[in-house]
């Protein structure tokens, strides 16, 4: 019986180990890397992003909720993708049209795989564990303190909207 708690004990703390323990990483647009394990013990919030995409508006909500919750430990990672065809062709011109249409300052990978074989390894854990894929452009994922997925939201859940925010909320707020 000892065997089967320790069993349990280790597969739900796993997700948690995998996230923050150096088990993810992105490289960052900006040069060098983002570690998902530089978040602990704040929620993340991870969008998969394009510059060419109907809902590239939504970046105005993202970046107000990374200004209104940063000093409360949200961290909104953004991350650019072509896997919808509609992303730019290059890192530089990602950033550009982001910081120069968006004032964007949240932090952002570089154009980064998020479907099929090639997917980055987030976003293959994300399909296994948690049977969650982006399907489009602006899919949203929460992961609370611990590194827990939380929730998955698609494109159309608008970033400022209330029943978005207060469980953003309710993840701040949790110990």
């Amino acid at each position: 019986m000892k065997h089967v708690f320790l069993s349990l004990f280790l597969f739900v703390t796993a997700s948690a180990s995998v996230l923050f323990a150096g088990g993810f990483t992105f490289d960052n647009i900006d040069g060098g890397e983002l570690s998902l394990s530089d978040f602990k013990g704040k929620a993340v919030l991870v969008v998969n992003t394009a510059s060419k995409c109907g809902f590239t508006g939504q970046l105005d909500g993202l970046q107000t909720l990374y200004d209104t919750y940063k000093d409360q430990g949200l961290v909104v990672l953004a991350v650019p993708s072509d896997d919808f065809r509609q992303e730019l062709n290059s890192n530089d011109s990602v950033k550009e049209f982001c910081e120069v249409n968006y004032n964007l300052t949240l932090p952002m990978t570089v154009i980064t795989p998020i479907t099929g074989d090639a997917a980055h390894p987030f976003y293959k854990w994300l399909k296994e564990k948690h049977e969650y894929s982006p399907r489009w452009n602006f899919y949203k994922v929460l992961l609370d303190k611990n590194g827990d997925f939380v929730e998955g939201f698609t494109s159309v859940t608008r970033p400022l909207s209330q029943p978005f925010v207060r469980k953003i909320e309710a993840v701040l707020n949790a110990n």
